[in-house]
C-alpha cells in the first residue's frame, strides 16, 4: 500500500481592525455574526448546514458548497477560549467524502490603541501529499477581510 505524505505547514496572518478588541471577538463568538462574515453574504457560497457552541471542548460544523462545486465541511473544535483575547481550536476538512487537512489556529485579539491586532495563527497538517497551504492562507486572508466588512456593519 502505498502512503503518500502529509504536508506541514505554518501560517501568520495580522490584520488591523479600528476597534476594540471585544467587537472583534464578538465577531467571533457571536453566531449570528460569524455566519455572515464566514461566508453568508459571498457570491457563489451557500451555506447548506451551520451550527457553533461557543464553549471549551464545543463544536462548530458547517458544509458548505462554493460555486455549486462539492459538498465542503468543516468541524471545529474549540480548544480554549479567553474573552477578548484568545481562541484555540482545531478543524478538519473534507471535500466530498474525502478529508483533507487537519489544522490547530490560534486567534490572538491584541490592543492597539483604540484598535486591534488580531493575530492568526494557523498549523496545517495536509494529507494525500497535498499542499493546500498557500489556497488556505488565501481563503484566510479574504475571510479576514469579509471580517473587516462585518465589523464595519455593526459600527
Amino acid at each position: 500500500m502505498d502512503v503518500t505524505p502529509v504536508i506541514h505547514n505554518t501560517f501568520v496572518i495580522e490584520r488591523s481592525y479600528p476597534v476594540a478588541p471585544q467587537k472583534v471577538f464578538a465577531a467571533f463568538s457571536d453566531p449570528a455574526k460569524k455566519r455572515r462574515w464566514m461566508g453568508g453574504d459571498a457570491d457563489g457560497f451557500e451555506i447548506v448546514s451551520f451550527e457553533m457552541d461557543f464553549r471549551v471542548e464545543a463544536f462548530e460544523r458547517w458544509s458548505f458548497r462554493f460555486q455549486g462545486g462539492d459538498l465542503i465541511k468543516s468541524d471545529f473544535c474549540y480548544k480554549d477560549i479567553v474573552p477578548n483575547t484568545r481562541i484555540v481550536a482545531v478543524y478538519t476538512m473534507e471535500f466530498g467524502d474525502k478529508r483533507v487537512s487537519s489544522s490547530q489556529v490560534t486567534v490572538e485579539f491584541l490592543s492597539a490603541g483604540q484598535g486591534t491586532t488580531l493575530r492568526h495563527t494557523e498549523q496545517g497538517a495536509f494529507f494525500d501529499g497535498t499542499d493546500q497551504s498557500a489556497g488556505r492562507e488565501h481563503g484566510t486572508r479574504g475571510l479576514l477581510e469579509e471580517l473587516a466588512k462585518e465589523i464595519e456593519r455593526a459600527n
